[in-house]
């Protein structure tokens, strides 16, 4: 399975931005749809953004479109979020997720095989 490392999380006021890494190794991340969740103490892990294993396409939940932005360097094996305008809502433990290539993004945690340790997020109003 391949190996996942985020970083980039920490502690910003509302309208700021952060940019999350993460870092693939074992294998070759381009093999891989890639999503990145986010999690708040008792509730379900949900999917933030998602890349398919080419970068041809992405997928956003309504309340991030327009202000994070998912990318892929495969040379470097590395994906990323791009966060900008925060709000108090987007504090969670942010997750990068990595599940079977496809021409499509899966929602759903359970469809994705390895998983990083997630970053700690958080937004201050």
């Amino acid at each position: 399975q391949v190996q996942l490392v985020e970083s980039g999380g920490g502690s910003v006021q509302a309208g700021g931005s952060l940019r999350l890494s993460c870092a693939a190794s074992r294998r070759t991340v381009s093999n891989y749809n890639v999503g990145w969740f986010r999690q708040t103490p008792g509730k379900e892990r949900e999917l933030v953004a998602g890349i398919t294993w080419t970068g041809g396409r992405t997928d956003y939940r309504d309340s991030v479109k327009g202000r994070f932005i998912i990318s892929r360097d495969n040379a470097k094996n590395m994906v990323y979020l791009q966060m900008n305008t925060l709000k108090p809502e987007d504090t969670a433990v942010y997750f990068c997720a990595a599940g079977t290539k496809g021409i499509a993004v899966s929602p759903y945690a359970g469809q994705y095989e390895s998983w990083g340790q997630g970053t700690q997020v958080t937004v201050s109003s």
